[in-house]
């Protein structure tokens, strides 16, 4: 009885499959894998020690870009030029400085050089008084600042400190408006260089420079400890690559030394760490006790699994094929077929439910994912300021008026009135009036920037005006026209926009005759229309492919489009948008 079934052999078979070669490989691999752990662990930190490499690397960016705004302020670009001083240019350019000094916590120093005065307005962290800290300020003669680097390590006392010198060039003449230097503590840096390494037994340096100068250490220093990359790594001949390691010791202590190289406006920077062979022996050790507990843990799952799975194979399978099959293709439309009440019953039952979900999931995913392309949109949009930006416009076109520039005034009130419908977050959906004035406004302010090259006609049903459609669906597809058709064809050409009603049906068609798109564009547009039906895909924007996916999600599968494409002749794409009884778009 035993030896025809086919449970018990089906059981047995996995299980010699599955078991015997997994308890084989737990033994074999249990005493080849200390070599690989190591280089494992190495791996690891390097890749640890990229990320904060890139981290400092964003820091010190941020850091470059503190006295940036300094060119936006005219007044004060405009006392530095001045050779005589007085009271309110000093106290303008003091309160600069002292601006500049308070934006980070970590500035120890901020110092300016005039460049018209030669005068010097500082800041200092109080604790720097009694140290030498003049002693590291660059020399007050411009002749020597073209000399200066942008970045460099620098002593006060027994503090480092990375110091940045900024030229504030007085272009286009050939002189400097003034010197900034800023002198950064390293309390940042020591927080970033924390996340990257165990200070308990490990250590880790940073060097930076052209001359590798040591910016920071986790260890302190002394005179019987040289901490010179020089000195550390006597033994190599140089650190080559982005990234390595060799073995040597730490005061008389085995170990191995990773290093990570990079870049930072042309200077290297190179971290490098140091780890005891104590501490990658014992990671070793508890890695393969893990991954043995686990590997145990994963045969019992199996066995317990290898027995559900072998049991379960004995009732009638095919119908639950067709249904995977049916599902592989896009059709969740599985209807409840199983009246059992035995584990085939349930298996049946929870895969119906499963598939019902996973239906769910993709519509609830694709929505989300609509509106988070909404949202973003949205967000962009409000970076801009309406109110400033349409009193500007307003100041801009009554000016335009009083000096008799009709164009100008003209454009600037279509600009306005493209700005206030598409900063209209309250209505989701508007009559198609709008959306024709919001497309002629738009074609009309790029008629006028192309002149003669640009052409284009709007035609519209009447009845089809008071329509309710999506907001912001002809824009995109009149956008693309230009941009794909005109613009990267011959530079000229026709946009065609014709809007009519028929067989309960709202057709919209944008033609242009641009250099259009071959088949495989197309083919490749609707593919990819198609595959965001059944698996989430990377964020698509809000181009011709997010017009498309909205209406498909308002309309389902009433909404239709076709797109033909003649290069040079006639590209078209329509769309059709279902009418309900009340003649609105469903």
């Amino acid at each position: 009885m035993y030896k025809k079934s086919l449970f018990v052999r089906l059981l047995i078979l996995m299980l010699l499959v599955t078991a015997v070669p997994f308890l084989l490989s737990n033994i074999i691999s249990y005493r080849m894998t200390s070599e690989s752990i190591e280089a494992s662990h190495i791996e690891l930190n390097q890749n640890l020690m990229t990320i904060g490499v890139e981290n400092i690397k964003r820091y010190m960016k941020e850091l470059n870009q503190l006295s940036l705004s300094w060119y936006y302020d005219a007044e004060l670009l405009n006392y530095l030029r001045k050779k005589n001083n007085n009271v309110a240019q000093d106290l303008y350019v003091g309160r600069a400085v002292t601006s500049l000094y308070s934006q980070r916590q970590e500035i120890s120093v901020a110092h300016l050089y005039a460049g018209g005065s030669g005068h010097a307005y500082y800041q200092i962290r109080s604790q720097l008084f009694d140290k030498p800290w003049k002693e590291a300020l660059p020399p007050n003669d411009q002749a020597q600042w073209d000399a200066l680097p942008g970045f460099e390590v620098k002593l006060i006392g027994q503090e480092r400190f990375i110091a940045i010198h900024k030229k504030l060039m007085d272009y286009p003449k050939p002189t400097w408006f003034g010197l900034v230097s800023i002198y950064i503590s390293l309390a940042e840096i020591e927080r970033l260089n924390q996340q990257m390494f165990n200070p308990a037994n490990e250590i880790a340096l940073i060097y930076f420079g052209a001359d590798k100068q040591l910016l920071y250490a986790s260890v302190e220093e002394d005179e019987s400890t040289d901490l010179s990359l020089a000195s550390i790594q006597s033994g190599l001949s140089s650190i080559d690559g982005q990234k390595g390691y060799w073995s040597g010791e730490w005061k008389g202590q085995p170990g191995v030394f990773i290093y990570v190289n990079d870049q930072f406006l042309q200077d290297p920077l190179t971290i490098l760490k140091f780890i005891p062979s104590v501490s990658i022996n014992q990671a070793a050790e508890q890695t393969l006790k893990k991954s043995l507990a686990i590997q145990i843990a994963a045969l019992i799952a199996v066995v317990i699994f290898t027995c559900v799975l072998a049991y379960s194979t004995i009732a009638p399978i095919k119908r639950l094929i067709r249904k995977i099959a049916r599902v592989e293709i896009g059709d969740f439309g599985i209807e409840e077929t199983s009246y059992r009440t035995d584990e085939i019953g349930i298996l049946e039952t929870r895969f119906e439910m499963m598939v019902r979900n996973l239906k769910e999931y993709i519509i609830r995913d694709y929505e989300q994912r609509i509106a988070l392309s909404t949202a973003q949109l949205k967000m962009l949009q409000a970076q801009i300021n309406p109110h400033f930006l349409y009193n500007a416009l307003q100041s801009i076109n009554t000016l335009a008026i009083r000096h008799q520039k009709d164009d100008i005034s003209d454009r600037i009130s279509e600009l306005g009135a493209i700005l206030r419908y598409s900063m209209d977050f309250s209505r989701e959906a508007v009559p198609l009036r709008e959306e024709i004035e919001h497309i002629e406004h738009y074609l009309s302010l790029n008629a006028s920037r192309f002149k003669d090259r640009l052409t284009y006609h709007i035609a519209v049903s009447p009845e089809a005006l008071k329509i309710t459609v999506p907001k912001m669906i002809l824009q995109p597809l009149a956008e693309n026209s230009l941009i794909h058709g005109i613009e990267e064809g011959t530079g000229s050409g026709r946009i065609d926009i014709d809007i009519s009603i028929g067989e309960d049906m709202l057709f919209i068609r944008v033609a242009d005759d641009g250099q259009g798109m071959d088949g495989s564009i197309v083919a490749a547009l609707r593919k990819r229309y198609y595959e965001e039906q059944y698996r989430a895909g990377e964020q698509e924007g809000i181009g011709m492919i997010n017009v498309l996916q909205r209406l498909r999600l308002m309309y389902g599968n009433s909404f239709a489009w076709t797109i033909t494409s003649t290069p040079y002749d006639k590209t078209e794409i329509e769309l059709k948008l279902p009418l309900n009884r009340g003649g609105q778009t469903a």
